[in-house]
């Protein structure tokens, strides 16, 4: 776990909380900073840096504590991002629009005459109904101490963020302030219960309320087993944990990911807070949105369904891609997944309906040739290695491998799969998954290919692939996880 460092202006303004073993001033940090007193064995112990300066302004002390952070590796809050984003109200409104529908939700008993304010001490605040504002705040905005002011204007908004000073507040918000630093962060002044220490600590993003999540609880319990065997510690988060992703070394995302979506978010703090992550930010972003892929395949010669884009100001091509690809064809939304967004259109006024519906939502299609086969291979990719190999089989009655349908009444219907050896598995189906995902990136891929005539055909590549038991393991047991366990460590001593 990070070694954390509370860092206050002046050590007075501490007098009101519990003693802490690392407490510095900004003299101490910027300038007396002695790298070496933090090292055990010859490797740097991880550093969290908590900033309670009075102020963040450009180029004070609490500016440059943060900004000096960052550049020694630490992992601070707030971040040199955080602090600029809150120095001009432009750069927070754009980030906060995302917020409306839960502050509109958190006032909808408040008067509109009236004004209002809540503090947020780390994430929370002791205004029960807005609490996940609080918390989604933070989340944009990670610094300890945030004034927000909300003001009616037709209907709620944020008028101010601020970040706020530690020798300011009075004698309750002070209990307030201990409150949730003890929650944020309980190991500054309390001993934590003796437990095994690992080498390294692991967090895995999943989402128990998943439908279809991309690893079942028996693979994850698999996963925890594997750790502990390998000397890392795993623990499975969820989107409420995202202030604490600093405390791990390395992030594992088990949860559908989208580019508007936390995942996304989970990503790139990780990857600024200098942990290792699978997936990467820009994995998601390269894997989610099929317009990328499809030119990323064109250009580099690799076989695929042919493929038009649509565009909603271009209603001409539906004619030309009934004339170049024919009938049934395939649309598809940019950003789908688990066969989310893709429709077979039999002529041409369901084309017409079809992408009318869509171009509500997206500017590009996909246009596609129908391109059936039983099944598809599913090649698992970690950094340029195969993996694991399966056949998934499309739906009894179905054209796809997950049926979506109004006419499934419970849950959604999947096709069978069987996991081979990769041994067993035609070359050219795993040379062309191994092409493709070393041009997107080293990380953990799932890439679905169609054979036809001898050929192999790239359907699409998936950031974060199923790894469920009994499907994805029933040919390497428990070796699938070690060898996924295996790449986290290599990754990590490789950054230290």
């Amino acid at each position: 776990m990070a070694r954390i460092i509370v860092i206050v202006e002046k050590l007075k303004d501490w007098n009101s909380y519990y003693p802490v073993e690392q407490l510095m001033t900004p003299k101490d940090y910027l300038v007396n900073w002695d790298e070496g007193r933090f090292e055990k064995d010859g490797n740097k112990e991880r550093i969290k840096i908590i900033n309670l300066c009075r102020n963040y302004k450009y180029l004070s002390n609490g500016y440059y504590c943060s900004l000096l952070a960052e550049a020694r590796g630490h992992s601070v809050i707030p971040s040199v991002k955080a602090v600029n984003d809150l120095s001009r109200s432009f750069l927070y409104n754009l980030q906060t629009e995302d917020l409306d529908m839960a502050i509109q939700k958190a006032f909808k008993n408040q008067n509109p005459s009236e004004g209002f304010s809540i503090t947020i001490f780390f994430g929370r605040t002791d205004r029960e109904q807005l609490q996940d504002v609080a918390r989604q705040v933070f989340d944009l905005f990670p610094a300890p101490i945030l004034h927000v002011d909300f003001e009616w204007n037709k209907k709620w908004e944020i008028h101010s963020i601020r970040p706020g000073s530690l020798n300011a507040l009075s004698n309750t918000d002070e209990d307030k302030f201990a409150s949730a630093l003890d929650h944020y962060s309980g190991k500054i002044w309390r001993k934590p219960k003796a437990k095994k220490k690992y080498r390294y600590d692991l967090a895995i993003l999943h989402n128990p309320a998943d439908a279809l999540p991309p690893s079942d609880k028996k693979a994850l319990a698999n996963f925890i087993k594997a750790g502990k065997e390998n000397d890392v510690q795993v623990e499975l988060i969820e989107k409420k944990d995202y202030a604490r992703i600093a405390e791990y070394d390395a992030l594992f995302i088990r949860e559908t990911t989208a580019l508007n979506h936390h995942t996304y978010r989970f990503a790139k703090k990780a990857e600024s807070d200098g942990l290792v992550v699978i997936d990467d930010p820009m994995s998601i972003l390269r894997c989610t949105n099929k317009i990328y892929m499809h030119n990323l395949l064109k250009s580099n010669n690799i076989n695929s369904p042919k493929t038009i884009i649509l565009s909603s100001s271009s209603p001409e091509q539906l004619k030309q891609a009934v004339d170049e690809i024919g009938l049934p064809m395939i649309i598809k939304i940019p950003d789908g997944s688990f066969s989310k967004g893709v429709f077979k259109v039999e002529s041409p006024e369901q084309l017409i309906k079809v992408t009318d519906d869509l171009f509500k939502k997206t500017a590009l299609l996909l246009a596609q040739e129908y391109f059936y086969t039983d099944f598809d291979w599913r090649i698992g990719v970690l950094n340029d290695r195969a993996l694991f190999a399966c056949k998934y089989y499309m739906t009894k009655g179905h054209w796809q491998i997950y049926d979506h349908s109004k006419k499934v009444k419970k849950g959604v219907h999947v096709g069978e799969a069987e996991t081979f050896p990769i041994s067993k598995v035609p070359k050219h189906v795993i040379n062309t998954a191994l092409k493709l995902s070393h041009l997107v990136g080293d990380s953990l891929y799932g890439v679905d290919v169609k054979e036809k005539n001898g050929k192999a055909y790239v359907i699409e590549i998936n950031d974060n692939p199923n790894i469920d038991a009994d499907v994805e393991d029933a040919i390497s047991g428990m070796d699938l996880y070690h060898n996924v366990i295996h790449e986290f460590v290599r990754r990590i001593e490789e950054k230290r």
